[in-house]
């Protein structure tokens, strides 16, 4: 479940102010409801699309010799 600032308060953000996380869970909600976005939700979704891929894309968390699969919650 996502926990973290609410798309209003993240629209007064740059986008390159957005954390990983922010940008992949409206990443995958908006994707979800692309036939029903209106002009201003598609070009949010531009915009993230835009900045992932700035950044490289986002990186799954696989397990590795660093870490294991199971995130800590604090």
């Amino acid at each position: 479940m996502y926990v973290g600032r609410d798309l209003t308060e993240l629209s007064l953000l740059q986008k390159k102010d957005w954390k990983d996380s922010e940008l992949q869970y409206f990443h995958h909600s908006l994707q979800q409801m692309v036939p029903y976005l209106n002009v201003q939700g598609q070009s949010i979704l531009k915009q993230i699309l835009k900045e992932i891929e700035s950044r490289g894309g986002l990186h799954r968390n696989e397990a590795d010799y660093t870490h294991g699969t199971e995130l800590s919650i604090d």
